[in-house]
């Protein structure tokens, strides 16, 4: 029998697309459902919005970011702050 490996989120695909394909996609999925440490309050309640929207829960930040992870490597920049 065949060794059974957890294909996670592109075990969707089946055997389509190639393994590098497929793998990238698992990490993508698998990043953007994290939950990350917010640059203000420093809770890891931050979700994604939409692509490259960021909110955190706890205090209310809205931050622009990466498409699939909140720290691109350059500065964070604030799209709304709520009024506390």
């Amino acid at each position: 029998m065949a060794k059974k490996d957890k294909v996670g989120s592109s075990g969707r695909l089946g055997p389509r697309y190639g393994v590098k394909a497929r793998n990238a996609i698992r990490e993508i999925e698998e990043a953007k459902e994290e939950s990350y440490e917010c640059p203000r309050c420093h809770h890891e309640k931050v979700e994604r919005q939409s692509s490259g929207i960021w909110n955190c829960r706890k205090c209310g930040l809205t931050f622009a970011g990466g498409a699939f992870r909140p720290q691109t490597g350059r500065r964070i920049h604030r799209i709304r702050e709520e009024e506390e």
